[in-house]
């Protein structure tokens, strides 16, 4: 999506503003490309403790420097003592610089930012139930495809300005709850709030996250305070609760606003001033950890049988109908089994002693049963 980010002159001088911790530009060799980001660590961050780590992706045509200001995090790293880093995307066959989240044959930024991540991870005291990633526009779909595909890195996700592919949504299925916020102006000329024939609707994006996370269909709808009445726009906030181990999701959505980030320093359309999105992401962000998102709602289930639970290393399930997918994950969310398609009974061998999560997913929800292995 196009970023339309005409203030590059500001950017410069904007970068030197005073922040206390270390910021600096690095390279790393993936899929035969170099590929750049910037990194900023807040001057608090000692290596003896681990800290989160936000992943905040530019807008189609912009760049990681332009992000780094435009949707700025510095200073709330510097009091929340998380590592920030800020990559830039690879240029498409226009020369624009982009985030692919949509072209199966095209630039690996799924294998890229998940390396980012171990390269940081290797590096860094990082936290790894503590990784979030935020994007403006071609970044927030790239920060969702994240969560669709990377659920075993990525703690929750948000986005402004951007929603998802709507032939990509219905092969969305993350091995456990993410925690998603939509920040989304109504009158966005660049990604329709009501979607089109290439971008989902908001609703029906939130509604997605709803049903992943096993959220309460009604959320609670608070108006906004609208402290700046000169911004041409005001904001509502919906609050989706009763996820999974506390799993929620959120939208702010802008009445009249346009394709901007909330609380920006320079406005490039009509940008709300209402929020500041930068502080309402991480508010978000800091709530979750993925030890407590390990897996999705455990509920009674009478069309499958699973057993013996306890086990000694081999699960059998014996489904009563047809099952579309069957993930077993291990307590910290990895995926350990896949099986799709089972219309007979399966035996699951060869699992070490531990806690498992067995997700059974049908056509209309997920569920999930906690299963032991002596």
């Amino acid at each position: 999506m196009k970023l339309l980010l005409l203030f590059f002159s500001f950017c410069l001088a904007l970068v030197s503003q005073s922040q206390t911790g270390t910021q600096t530009t690095n390279t790393m060799t993936h899929d035969g490309k170099v590929r750049e980001y910037i990194l900023y660590v807040p001057q608090m961050y000692d290596v003896s403790v681990e800290v989160p780590l936000v992943i905040n992706l530019h807008g189609y045509t912009s760049n990681m420097t332009q992000q780094l200001v435009y949707g700025d995090f510095r200073k709330i790293a510097d009091t929340a003592n998380f590592i920030l880093v800020v990559p830039n995307g690879l240029t498409d066959g226009t020369g624009n610089q982009h985030w692919n989240f949509f072209q199966p044959n095209g630039e690996d930024d799924l294998g890229f930012l998940s390396a980012l991540i171990d390269e940081l991870t290797s590096n860094y005291a990082v936290n790894t139930n503590r990784v979030y990633s935020t994007g403006m526009s071609n970044g927030g779909y790239m920060s969702i495809h994240l969560a669709c595909n990377l659920s075993s890195k990525i703690t929750a996700v948000a986005s402004v300005t951007g929603t998802m592919n709507p032939f990509a949504m219905s092969s969305c299925s993350p091995s456990r709850p993410v925690p998603t916020m939509l920040i989304h102006g109504t009158n966005d000329p660049t990604v329709p709030y009501n979607g089109n024939t290439t971008s989902a609707s908001v609703p029906n994006v939130i509604s997605h996250w709803v049903n992943q996370t096993n959220c309460n269909t009604t959320p609670i709808l608070t108006n906004v305070p609208n402290t700046s009445t000169t911004d041409g726009c005001t904001a509502e906030h919906y609050l989706y609760t009763g996820g999974t181990n506390g799993a929620t999701v959120e939208l702010f959505k802008i009445i009249d606003g346009g394709h901007t980030w909330p609380g920006a320093p320079v406005n490039i359309g009509v940008t709300n001033q209402d929020i500041n999105a930068s502080k309402e992401i991480w508010r978000f962000f800091s709530q979750f950890s993925t030890s407590d998102l390990v897996s999705l709602q455990e509920e009674f289930i009478d069309f499958v049988t699973l057993y013996p639970n306890p086990s000694k290393g081999n699960i059998k399930i014996s489904p009563k109908q047809s099952i579309e997918r069957i993930l077993v994950l291990s307590a910290e969310g990895k995926v350990v089994r896949s099986i799709e398609n089972i219309t007979q009974e399966i035996t699951i061998e060869n699992l070490v002693s531990g806690i498992y999560f067995v997700q059974i997913q049908t056509k209309e929800k997920s569920f999930s049963k906690k299963m032991i292995v002596n």
